[in-house]
């Protein structure tokens, strides 16, 4: 029997889950249109649910979160202050067409450098229900968040842009002009690392991964996981001097191992977040949110 539907709904990804009423996974759809295709649908987000999960309407509460309630997304939903737990974000769920929607959370609305996030405050409040410790929270991503946790609510964050300035780098400037398609390299990524984790300014260095080519001691099929080593290493040695506690990384596949390597390369132990954080923030939030 269905007791919850759960959607993680990003700008280019969608994933949702029926849940079972002791929040087992009964079904999971992968591969639904984020917010930019969704929009651009002729029946726009409804008919994206319709076509991702209408066998399951009806049967259970829906509950979304990510940039599905962002000013892009299907409805604007506003941003918490901090300090929040998942008791705040369920007082605070926006119902609409029948789900309801997780709102973001804001840091230091202001002050001269307010930050925000959407969908990654759910990930974390996931860690924490099923029994993870404070800490140190990184989430890698074309907009890294980097967040602080305590007390068993998220205290503190900031985002970092490194995987957007990777892809404008290597994509759309004299970096990339050299770059060849490789077989990836660890030893080229760590390089990078190292790189990173040094003095200087950051936008001198990073000119190194044209220089180091040129001068034939970089190969050019290792010039994009250099530079990806420079610029994650460069984000992981600022971040670390603020670190308090575990570090812990919440995201899948190369990029979360990429991260973990960094760490490692500053001496630094981090360990990876099982799988199924969002769906487990959730189910965390809908149960204090009275929908179970």
């Amino acid at each position: 029997m269905t007791a919850l539907i759960g959607i993680d709904w990003g700008t280019t990804s969608f994933r949702a889950w029926r849940m079972g009423a002791g929040g087992e996974v009964l079904e999971t759809v992968e591969d639904g249109p984020g917010i930019l295709a969704a929009a651009a649908l002729p029946g726009g987000f409804r008919q994206a649910i319709d076509d991702s999960i209408g066998p399951w309407l009806g049967a259970a509460p829906i509950i979304a979160s990510g940039m599905i309630t962002s000013r892009n997304g299907w409805v604007e939903t506003p941003y918490l202050p901090l300090p929040l737990d998942a008791r705040a974000l369920a007082a605070s769920l926006t119902l609409h067409q029948g789900i309801h929607f997780v709102t973001g959370a804001v840091s230091g609305p202001d002050g001269p450098a307010p930050d925000v996030m959407r969908g990654e405050e759910t990930e974390i409040i996931g860690h924490l229900a099923g029994g993870g410790t404070d800490g140190l929270f990184v989430l890698p991503g074309t907009h890294s968040k980097w967040a602080q946790a305590g007390g068993g609510q998220l205290t503190a964050f900031r985002t970092v842009m490194t995987g957007e300035v990777f892809a404008a780098l290597r994509d759309h400037t004299i970096l990339g002009r050299l770059i060849r398609p490789g077989a990836g390299s660890a030893d080229a990524f760590r390089r990078g690392v190292e790189a990173g984790r040094q003095d200087g300014a950051l936008l001198g260095r990073i000119f190194s991964a044209r220089t180091l080519a040129l001068m034939n001691r970089l190969a050019p099929g290792d010039i994009a996981d250099y530079l990806s080593g420079l610029l994650i290493g460069d984000e992981v040695a600022q971040g670390a001097r603020a670190a308090a506690g575990p570090v812990t990384i919440i995201g899948r596949g190369d990029l979360a191992l990429r991260y973990r390597t960094a760490f490692a390369v500053l001496g630094i132990d981090a360990r990876i977040a099982p799988p199924g954080m969002a769906r487990r923030g959730l189910w965390e939030i809908a149960r204090m949110g009275k929908l179970l």
